[in-house]
This record gives structure tokens, C-alpha cells and sequence, in this order.
């Protein structure tokens, strides 16, 4: 009886599982079915960091795409961390406190260094 009541408290998450799934099928298969379908050269390119697809695709990448991937990682784990920190602020005390503020020393000294670096100064 107790496994029974257990399961039936994830039933909201799989109806909301189903709907959403529902949903999603129903909208794809909705712009299939009305879209005009009108190909020529040109949507029919290959597409990529707005230009040509122009030789192998081991060819070497300028640096500066890396830097800004990693800036990006830089920002994205920071305001991962930063939203559940802040929210649970009160219980975590000062040892939260002070071990976000490393944290955030950590992705500082990364953002220092690709501000050095100059991933910001695109040409």
C-alpha cells in the first residue's frame, strides 16, 4: 500500500511528461503539414559561422574561438552556482558565503586572462 501512494505522487510529472511530449509532436508535425516548401541553392547551402564550408573540416581554427568558448563556460558556470547559492544564502552561513566568493576569485582570475589574452578585442 505504501509503494502504491509513493508511485502515485510522480503522476503529475508523467502526465506533465505526456502533455509536453503531446505538445511537442503536435507542433511538429503542424509546421510540416502547413509549411510552404519552396527549396532553391541557396537554402539548401551548407551554413556555418557565416561563411563557405571551404576545405576539410580538420582545417585549424584561430584561437579566439576557443577563448570565447571558454568565456562563455566562464559565465554559464557562474550563474549556474550563483542561483541556488543565493536562494539558499540564509542556511549555508558563512563557510557558503566565503567559499562562493573563491569560487567567483576562481572565474575572475579566467575572465583576467582572457581579457589578456584578447578574446575580447574581435577584429
Amino acid at each position: 500500500m505504501a509503494s502504491n501512494t509513493f508511485l502515485l505522487e510522480y503522476l503529475p510529472i508523467l502526465v506533465f511528461l505526456f502533455i509536453a511530449g503531446g505538445l511537442s509532436l503536435c507542433m511538429l508535425l503542424m509546421s510540416f503539414l502547413v509549411s510552404k516548401r519552396n527549396p532553391d541553392s541557396e537554402k539548401n547551402a551548407a551554413y556555418e559561422c557565416g561563411f563557405d564550408a571551404f576545405s576539410d573540416a580538420r582545417s585549424k581554427f584561430d584561437v579566439r574561438f576557443y577563448l570565447v568558448a571558454i568565456l562563455f563556460i566562464i559565465f554559464d558556470l557562474e550563474i549556474a552556482f550563483l542561483f541556488p547559492w543565493a536562494v539558499t544564502l540564509g542556511k549555508i552561513g558563512l563557510f557558503g558565503f566565503w567559499s562562493m566568493i573563491v569560487f567567483l576569485g576562481i572565474l575572475t582570475v579566467g575572465f583576467i586572462y582572457e581579457w589578456k589574452k584578447g578574446a575580447l578585442d574581435w577584429e
